[in-house]
């Protein structure tokens, strides 16, 4: 009884050992370190402190009183700046020189210039303390309406320029695709 006891427990042990270093190997074979994935909540409350922006340069000193909504809608907005800006590295690499536009032109500094100046303008009427809190609750509200059509406005050019991008190759790719087709022949 006790041989067959003991051959269960080597039998465990093996099957648990082998298990774990086929799981590992698995993950090594695919390129994940087990134990390493962390979680991240997309709807968890945006801390400034774990907010890291890409591409613009914003000062954190003037976003503590925006709201979550706008935080967020900036962190949107600094996504596709790096989609945007890395289609354009990916141009000069292929030695293609990107032509800017207008368009272009204006949504730079729009995000560069612009919505910075315009984040210190609603953070120093943020902290403005005045006797007439009526007035000041009320300007504080047109001026977060302000702020939020703007963003939207940018949010709205960035859209309209990636999906200009994403015409421009997929219509590149039909000119491909025509020239490979006609000399099929």
């Amino acid at each position: 009884m006790s041989i067959l006891i003991g051959i269960g427990v080597v039998t465990m042990v093996t099957t648990v050992y082998l298990g774990k270093k086929g799981w590992q190997a698995l993950h090594k074979a695919v390129g994940i370190t087990p134990g390493v994935l962390t979680y991240q909540d997309y709807n968890a409350p945006l801390s400034l402190s774990t907010v890291s922006w890409q591409q613009l340069h914003l000062n954190k000193k003037h976003l503590k009183n925006l709201p979550e909504q706008q935080l967020r809608q900036l962190q949107r907005i600094d996504e596709k700046v790096h989609s945007y800006q890395t289609y354009q590295k990916e141009l000069e690499t292929q030695n293609k020189k990107p032509v800017v536009t207008e368009q272009q032109f204006v949504l730079h500094k729009m995000l560069h210039t612009r919505l910075p100046e315009m984040l210190a303008s609603y953070h120093q009427l943020a902290n403005i303390h005045t006797s007439a809190q009526d007035v000041t609750n009320g300007k504080k509200a047109e001026a977060s309406e302000l702020l939020q059509k703007i963003l939207d406005n940018i949010e709205q050019r960035l859209d309209r320029l990636l999906e200009q991008i994403e015409t421009q190759q997929l219509q590149a790719l039909r000119v491909m695709n025509h020239y490979i087709d006609s000399h099929d022949d």
